[in-house]
């Protein structure tokens, strides 16, 4: 059998982008904050663009998504930590 060739993380990276994403999405989170406490979600619906509304909530969907494969992996990671102590 030929061993599965482990992807090396360039951890310092990875660290950065998480640190350049997470200033990215605080700031798309105060700008929805911002129309939020501005609007009512039936006046969002009523008259907002229909096609950026349909993209925003994509792309929230996405993000969803992939935050909560991560908080999966998380837990996995975590429930594998303990029980090896």
């Amino acid at each position: 059998m030929v061993p599965a060739v482990k992807k090396q993380v360039d951890v310092a990276r990875l660290n950065a982008e998480l640190a350049s994403a997470k200033v990215e999405l605080l700031s798309a989170q105060c700008a929805v904050d911002r129309i939020r406490l501005q609007y009512s979600t039936q006046d969002i619906a009523s008259f907002g663009d229909r096609q950026s509304l349909k993209r925003a909530i994509a792309s929230a969907g996405a993000l969803q998504r992939f935050f909560s494969q991560i908080e999966n992996d998380l837990g996995s990671n975590e429930a594998g930590a303990n029980s090896r102590k």
